[in-house]
C-alpha cells in the first residue's frame, strides 16, 4: 500500500472519529425504521399512550455488509395510572459502531399527562430524564505510523497518539407532546435540551438538540370479523398515511409511507430521504423501507410482532446489506375491571 493510500485510509478513520467522538455539529442519534414501536424513544408524550400495561423490545442491523455497521437495541416498558390521567416510562438503550469500538449506554424515565381538550381532541405533553454512558475502545483503532510505508503491512507498536479518556457519564433532559383525534395525530419532540458535553478526547462538544415531528391520519374502512360464534369480534381494516421529520444539527431526515391494516396482519412502506435537499452536493436518498407485522390478541392483551428491511438507496448501494429491523410489543389490561372506565381517547396511529 502506497504512503498516500495509508494517509487517505487514516484521514478517512479521522473522519470517522470525528463524526462519533469530538464533532458536535455532526453528532447524530441512532433512528429506528418502526418508529411507533418504539413510542418512548420517539417522544416521552408517548408514556401510558396504550391505556394498559406495556413492554416492547427493539432491535435494528443497519449495513450488516460493513465493517462501520451500528446495532441498536431498546427496551422499555410503560404504564397508564388512569386515576391521575397519568403514563410513566422507563427505557434502556444501547447502540453500537463496530468499526472503532464506540458505544453508547443511556436509563432513560418519562412521564406524560394526558388532557381532554375537547370531545374530540386530547393533548399529551411528555418529559424525559436520561442519563447517558458513552465510550470508545482506542484500542481498536490503528494509526499511520503503525503501517510499513512501502508495502502497507501493519507492523503494529505504539502510535504515539497519546489518546486517553474513552468513557464519559453526562445526564439529559427531554420533552414533547402529542395532540390526537378519534382520526388524527401530531406530535413533536425535543431531545437534548440540556445540549450535554459529549467528547470522549478531552475538547467540549456539545451535543446538538434532536428536533421530530410525526404525524398521519388514519382512514377506517368496514370491519372484518374473526373468530366465530361467541367468540367472534371484529377485526380491523385500515389505511394510515404517515409521516416523520427530524433535524439534529445540519442534519435532516424525513420519513413519508403508509401502513395497511387487514388484522391481525399489518404491512408498510415507505420512503426516508428529502429529495429536494442534499449535503455536500449529494442528494439525500437514503432508503426504501418494507415492513410486515402481525397483531396478536388475546381476550385483553395483545402482541405485537414485526419486521422491517431498509433497501439502501443513497450512494452507499446494496453493498451495506441494508437494515433489518425486529420489534416485539406485548400490551396487557392494568385498570381494577370493577371501576367503570373514564371517558377517553385512544390515540389511533400505528404501532409499528
Amino acid at each position: 500500500m502506497p504512503k498516500q493510500t495509508v494517509h487517505g485510509f487514516l484521514f478517512t478513520l479521522t473522519g470517522v472519529l470525528s463524526v462519533f467522538c469530538s464533532t458536535s455539529v455532526l453528532a447524530q442519534d441512532p433512528q429506528f425504521s418502526q418508529f411507533y414501536a418504539a413510542p418512548l424513544y420517539l417522544n416521552p408524550a408517548f408514556a401510558g399512550s396504550s391505556q394498559q400495561g406495556r413492554v416492547g423490545l427493539n432491535y435494528r442491523n443497519q449495513w450488516p455488509g460493513v465493517d462501520a455497521n451500528f446495532t441498536t437495541m431498546s427496551a422499555f416498558a410503560d404504564f397508564y395510572i388512569e386515576d391521575k390521567n397519568s403514563g410513566v416510562g422507563a427505557m434502556i438503550t444501547r447502540d453500537y459502531v463496530g468499526l472503532v469500538g464506540l458505544q453508547s449506554i443511556s436509563l432513560a424515565f418519562q412521564y406524560a399527562y394526558q388532557l381532554r381538550l375537547t370531545q374530540k381532541l386530547s393533548f399529551r405533553p411528555g418529559f424525559q430524564a436520561a442519563i447517558y454512558q458513552r465510550s470508545i475502545n482506542f484500542g481498536r483503532l490503528t494509526f499511520g505510523n503503525q503501517f510499513d510505508p512501502n508495502t502497507g503491512e501493519f507492523i503494529g507498536g505504539d502510535s504515539g497518539e497519546g489518546l486517553s479518556g474513552g468513557n464519559r457519564f453526562f445526564p439529559d433532559l427531554s420533552a414533547g407532546g402529542l395532540f390526537y383525534t378519534p382520526n388524527a395525530w401530531l406530535g413533536f419532540a425535543a431531545h437534548h435540551l440540556t445540549r450535554p458535553n459529549n467528547s470522549l478526547v478531552g475538547e467540549d462538544s456539545n451535543l446538538p438538540i434532536k428536533l421530530s415531528a410525526h404525524a398521519g391520519w388514519k382512514f377506517f374502512f368496514r370491519p372484518g370479523v374473526m373468530g366465530q360464534g361467541v367468540y367472534a369480534r371484529k377485526a380491523e381494516r385500515s389505511i394510515a398515511p404517515a409521516v416523520q421529520y427530524r433535524k439534529q444539527g445540519p442534519f435532516t431526515q424525513m420519513d413519508v409511507g403508509t401502513y395497511f391494516t387487514f388484522e391481525p396482519i399489518v404491512v408498510g412502506t415507505w420512503y426516508r430521504g428529502i429529495p429536494f435537499k442534499s449535503l455536500n452536493n449529494i442528494i439525500n436518498h437514503e432508503s426504501i423501507v418494507l415492513l410486515v407485522g402481525m397483531t396478536l390478541k388475546g381476550a385483553k392483551d395483545v402482541l405485537n410482532i414485526g419486521y422491517s428491511y431498509d433497501i439502501t438507496i443513497s450512494r452507499l448501494g446494496p453493498g451495506t446489506g441494508g437494515s433489518h429491523e425486529i420489534s416485539l410489543v406485548y400490551s396487557w389490561p392494568t385498570r381494577n375491571p370493577r371501576k367503570p372506565p373514564k371517558d377517553k381517547l385512544i390515540i389511533p396511529c400505528p404501532d409499528f
